[in-house]
């Protein structure tokens, strides 16, 4: 049931007792995957950005200090993913949806003394609702600090292993992506079908960019005929491993930064 996560760390494995007892609680660090059940090209599974988000979180709770509490809930696998639903398997959320079970669960925690929620997100399109979701819980309960973190944003070395186009356009499905599930859960990947499809580039000197600090409404259709932006043809075990190893040392450190961040307070 824990999958990657190491089980004394898995908070369902917790009884209501444990829970009631449990000291310090308003620094104890929840943290909830969030991921996606979506296309990923031919080459890789429905499940990428729930695999690599609860992957690379349990990697990062084996490496914690064993003094810092922290605990994985389950990972909600669903998310909103409609920019891919014009390919055969993707099961997308409505925005509302996906706030509404956010919000709902993390009540639940803080009707049980928790004060501390991570929503570590791994699938892309869907940062701002996590955005929303902290910013609501933290209006409605002032001492509630919740954190919408992506996956990939803190410190690692992933850059360093992917080619220019790939960093600049390889936003689905490509090298990173491919190398790590192959880290992960290689049985599960068909190198044998993976292919590489960039999407069209605007026009020389706009701001506008796919992703980036100007951007615009797509659907990945519009973008690409396999459902890959990006090249997976070079993606490999060992820079999965790489990247594994290295975005799981920076979720051990915004862990620890977490455990010890204080309620903000005005001088």
């Amino acid at each position: 049931m824990h999958n990657f996560i190491p089980p004394q760390r898995f908070f369902p494995y917790l009884t209501w007792t444990e829970i009631q007892e449990m000291p310090n609680k308003e620094n104890v660090v929840i943290i909830q995957p969030v991921g996606a059940i979506e296309q990923h090209g031919p080459h890789l599974p429905l499940i990428v950005d729930a695999a690599i988000g609860v992957g690379v979180l349990g990697k990062a709770l084996e490496k914690l200090n064993t003094n810092i509490p922290a605990y994985s809930l389950p990972t909600l696998y669903y998310g909103k993913s409609n920019e891919h639903w014009h390919f055969p398997g993707t099961i997308t959320l409505s925005a509302q949806t996906l706030l509404a079970t956010l919000m709902e669960m993390a009540e639940s925690l803080y009707r049980a003394g928790f004060r501390k929620l991570v929503l570590m997100n791994s699938h892309g399109g869907q940062p701002q609702v996590m955005e929303i979701v902290a910013r609501d819980l933290h209006i409605k309960y002032s001492d509630f600090l919740v954190f919408p973190l992506f996956t990939w944003k803190v410190p690692h070395i992933t850059e360093e292993l992917l080619n220019t186009q790939e960093k600049q356009l390889g936003i689905h499905a490509g090298d990173a992506e491919t190398s790590i599930m192959l880290a992960l859960l290689p049985e599960q990947v068909k190198m044998d079908k993976a292919i590489a499809e960039y999407p069209p580039e605007p026009p020389a000197g706009s701001l506008l960019s796919i992703e980036g600090k100007l951007s615009f409404g797509w659907a990945t259709q519009d973008l690409s005929k396999s459902g890959v932006v990006g090249d997976p043809t070079t993606a490999s075990k060992e820079k999965g491993d790489r990247i594994l190893e290295s975005v799981s040392d920076g979720w051990v450190q915004v862990i620890k930064d977490i455990y010890e961040f204080p309620q903000p307070q005005p001088n």
